[in-house]
This record gives C-alpha cells, structure tokens and sequence, in this order.
C-alpha cells in the first residue's frame, strides 16, 4: 500500500495496522536488485535507523553499506576495498586511501569512484538501488547508473554541528537524482515534501520485543549500574550539541535525591564541558543488546534534547524504545514527540529546569498508573520496523515496476 503523510496526519507509516499485517510483514516475499546504500554514520556506531532497516532488507537480499573511507598514514599503500560482513549477511564497505590523497577532493573522490567500480565488476553488482543517507556522497558515487535511487532522510544533517558548508547543495542534487524521499519523521517531512514530489514520511519505529525485555523483572542488573540508588533517572544515545547539557546539570542541582544515568558515546563536544554532579553518571557507549537490562533499572527515562538547529527536525527512536521498555518518558518539546507522544498523555513534556523536574516527579507516579501502561502498549501495537520496511518496499517495487517490470516481482 503506497504511503503519503500529509502535515495534518502525524501518524506513523501503518497507524492503523493490525496484527496480521505485522505478521505479513514478517513473511514478505519480494525480489529486488541489489542495495547499495551510501552512508555517513558507521554501521558498528550505534544501532539505529539504517541498521534497522538494512538488516531487514538484507534477510531477503544483497545489501552493500558504504562508509566514509579510511585515511592512511602513510603513501605505501594502493586504494583498496575493506569488506566486513555484519548482520543478516550485509556486508559493510570501506575503501582505503593513501595520505597522499588528502585534501585533494577530486583525487578522493575518482579513487573510490574506482574502488567501488572494480568491487562492483568482481561481485557481480549490475543491477542495483542506491540509498542514501547523506548527499556528500554523490561526489564519490554520482557516475554510477542505479535503477532508482532513495534518499532515506533520517536527519537534517546541514543543520548538525560540523556540517560541510556544500551540504545543502548536495541535497538539492540528489532531490533531483532521487526516485523516492522518505523523511525520518513528521517535522522533516514538512520540511521536504516542499522540495520533492515523491516524499513520504516513515518517523522512528520500535523493535517492541527487543525493549520489552526490560519488563522482565528477573533481567540482571548490569554491574556499572547496580550500585547506583533510586530513584535513577535515564537518558540513552549520542551525547553531542543536541543534549541540554545546562539542562542536566540544573536538574541534578536542584534534585540530589535523584540519580540520572547517562549512557552514550561523548562525540563533538569537550568531555569537560559536561556537568560533573556526584549524582549524574556518565556510564559510556553501551550495545544495542545490553540496553533492555540497563532500562530494567531505571525509574524514568528523559530525551534531555536541547532546543537549538540540530533537534529542530529530529524524530528520537528512543521515545517509543522507552515505552516499550515500560519506562515513562520525560521529554523536551521535541517537535515530533510533542506530536502524536505529548498530544497523547503518554510522555510528560518540558523545558525549563523547573518544570522539567516537576514532569519528573509526575513520570514517577505515572509509571505505576495501569491506565497509562495499557495507552501506551495500544498506541505501540500500530507501530513496528516492520512495518516500515514493508511500506518502504511498496513504495520501491512501485517505482521500480514502472521503470523496469523484468527486475520486480512481489508477492503477500
């Protein structure tokens, strides 16, 4: 079923599926060409969007994920091709550059442009999708002719701290290059469907029965947290420009009673710079497997997002991951967790110190209110990965019949 989100329909991409639907999902049968998909996050980072929905692709197919290449220190080595295989058998793509290269874009660019050409010739990658994840990589990959090319914006990257200044330029390149647009949440959507025809909006989905895990009370404890009193208020992902640093700190201030857990790689910030209150724990970057057991011990789970550029249009996987966990949820006025989360009563939403302690303190009781848990399990039932990955597919097979019916084929 082909999906189209208008702005007044903030829902998710199948919210009125059933159960049956999700089974389907499951057991799609669909054959499509290869996928090559362009991005700038590492696969092995942290487990997110792309890997949710790539790892699904490739239960079903080839899927080839290409990074940013690898700098060498030194001349005495040719460009090359690293390949690592990772979940579901896709295989993780790294081309390997001398130092001579550095600093000459267009030696950069031909030399993986050669790379991928000979990887592509000895691996029998003829007929094949390209998706996107950042348009900086059309330098490297623009020459090369896909069957239809997908640009999955997860991020309004020109707005992220570093940023290339041609970023924005690249973009309105591949709105022009690309078949299919899907937006990583509702804000985005609004934002690109004013920049191309064929945009749909898929926001942040839940592996519901990974996180619900941490519902199990007989979860262990993870040894780095077992010490830690309660209550224990919890945030998880990337700590960068998009935490409110000054947020945290003001609230463990003001709350001594309250343990808060930070759980994340630090990345483009000064460590230095983070609040270093005895009653905040920074407890790192943690896999996508040990995160249900770390939840299990929290009180109340926080997207502690600062109101800046870089979270104007995000869309946080975590919201849903929380609940599933069990865990209530305060928030930020995220746009997209505002809407449908806060609009639904079923995360708390603030942003000064004061009143995002008082949410806090209203999360902790809300936690044990039967009427919410069964809200929020009702609302988590229409959505699910797969369901995203299968509206997806529609939406490619459709694209790619009217192109080229001999490489399409699907079936329920």
């Amino acid at each position: 079923m082909p999906l189209s989100t208008p702005a007044e329909a903030p829902t998710r991409a199948a919210a009125t599926a059933s159960a049956a639907d999700q089974a389907d999902a499951n057991h799609l049968t669909y054959t499509l060409p290869d996928l090559v998909c362009f991005a700038h996050l590492h696969w092995d980072f942290v487990w997110q969007r792309p890997q949710h929905l790539l790892s699904r692709f490739a239960q079903k197919g080839r899927v080839f994920y290409v990074e940013d290449a690898f700098f060498h220190a030194d001349d005495f080595i040719e460009p090359h091709m690293e390949e690592k295989e990772r979940q579901n058998g896709v295989k993780v793509l790294v081309v390997h550059l001398p130092h001579r290269l550095h600093g000459d874009d267009a030696a950069i660019n031909q030399a993986q442009f050669d790379v991928l050409s000979r990887y592509f010739d000895d691996n029998g990658i003829n007929d094949y999708v390209f998706w996107y994840y950042t348009p900086m990589a059309l330098d490297k990959s623009r020459a090369f002719k896909p069957l239809l090319t997908v640009y999955d914006c997860m991020d309004e990257l020109a707005q992220f701290k570093f940023a290339p200044p041609e970023l924005r330029q690249r973009e309105q390149e591949l709105f022009q290059k690309a078949d299919l647009v899907f937006t990583g949440g509702q804000r985005l959507y609004e934002a690109k469907r004013e920049q191309h025809a064929d945009a749909h909006a898929f926001p942040s989905s839940i592996d519901k029965d990974h996180f619900g895990q941490a519902r199990n009370p007989e979860l262990a404890e993870p040894a780095d947290q077992a010490g830690i009193p309660h209550p224990r208020v919890g945030f998880f992902g990337v700590v960068d420009e998009r935490l409110d640093i000054e947020l945290l700190g003001q609230l463990a201030t003001n709350h001594p009673e309250w343990q808060f857990v930070i759980i994340g790689p630090v990345v483009k910030i000064d460590p230095a710079s983070l609040p270093h209150n005895a009653n905040i724990h920074y407890l790192g970057g943690k896999n996508y497997q040990e995160l249900p057991a770390y939840l299990r011990g929290w009180d109340v789970a926080t997207l502690l997002f600062a109101r800046n550029e870089s979270t104007e249009f995000i869309s946080p996987t975590k919201t849903p991951e929380y609940l599933a966990a069990g865990r209530p949820v305060v928030s930020t006025s995220i746009r997209d967790v505002v809407r449908p989360y806060g609009d639904l009563n079923l995360v708390q939403i603030a942003d000064d110190p004061k009143d995002f302690g008082q949410a806090i303190a209203t999360a902790l009781e809300q936690g044990k209110d039967a009427d919410w848990r069964t809200r929020t399990d009702d609302y988590l039932a229409t959505i699910s990965w797969d369901l995203t990955w299968q509206n997806m597919v529609n939406l490619m097979q459709e694209r790619l019949a009217a192109k080229s019916p001999r490489l399409v084929s699907a079936s329920a």
